[in-house]
């Protein structure tokens, strides 16, 4: 899939706390909360910080809807792994370099791409692979927290263009499920389209710039809130 090229400001948002609440299949804990917290409390105005800062120690892996978040500025090239057409199955030829940027948490989006993949059963082939890769991101990264964001849906226009977009749905919800069996973080970002709907981009699969800053706001009031439910 291929990002529309349009370029909008960012806006800066007030301090976040990146944390989450699920532990490895290694029974070792996710990196704490309070480091983050700390981090973020130390920082007085909204005009002072960014998002790049606050998520200065991420990597969000994904496809081109991923790969939005830099092409917008919103983070750095460092703190995004991504590209268009990215698979599960892709995605794990990118360890080497996601091992090297030593990120303490990863944010996987994938999905977008694999439910359109060429197979019988573009699922349970999706998943397969998704599952390996958190296992090898746990081997060679133990220390770093993952969580799984949620595919996001597409506008009723584009799902009459390519019916296959209607396994979203079932798609997300493996996901939900293989989070819960490798003990990661999964957090369910759909409502934010819905609540924003004017943010798509014109082809209603990818976004505008200002979904964005919102989508990274979100996940941080959710880990926050999964942070403040243990």
């Amino acid at each position: 899939m291929k990002v529309q090229k349009k370029m909008m400001g960012i806006t800066l948002f007030a301090m976040v706390a990146l944390t989450v609440a699920a532990c490895g299949t290694n029974g070792q804990p996710q990196p704490p909360a309070s480091e983050i917290t700390r981090q973020a409390g130390d920082i007085s105005t909204p005009e002072q910080t960014s998002y790049a800062s606050l998520y200065q120690t991420s990597v969000f892996l994904g496809d081109s809807i991923t790969e939005g978040l830099s092409y917008h500025d919103v983070l750095k090239e460092e703190n995004v792994l991504a590209g268009a057409g990215k698979t599960a199955e892709f995605a794990l030829e990118d360890l080497d370099e996601l091992v090297k940027r030593k990120p303490e948490h990863i944010f996987i989006q994938l999905g977008s791409d694999d439910i359109l993949w060429p197979t019988d059963h573009p699922k349970e082939y999706s998943l397969s692979y998704y599952a390996q890769l958190i296992e090898r991101i746990k081997e060679r990264l133990p220390e770093a927290s993952i969580t799984i964001l949620s595919v996001t849906p597409v506008t009723a226009k584009a799902e009459k263009a390519e019916p296959r977009y209607q396994n979203i749905g079932d798609y997300n919800k493996g996901l939900k499920e293989l989070a819960s069996k490798v003990k990661v973080g999964y957090i369910d970002v759909s409502s934010i389209v819905a609540d924003h709907p004017d943010m798509y981009d014109e082809d209603g699969i990818h976004f505008q710039a200002k979904f964005y800053p919102i989508l990274l706001d979100y996940v941080k009031d959710e880990l926050a809130r999964m942070e403040s439910a243990k």
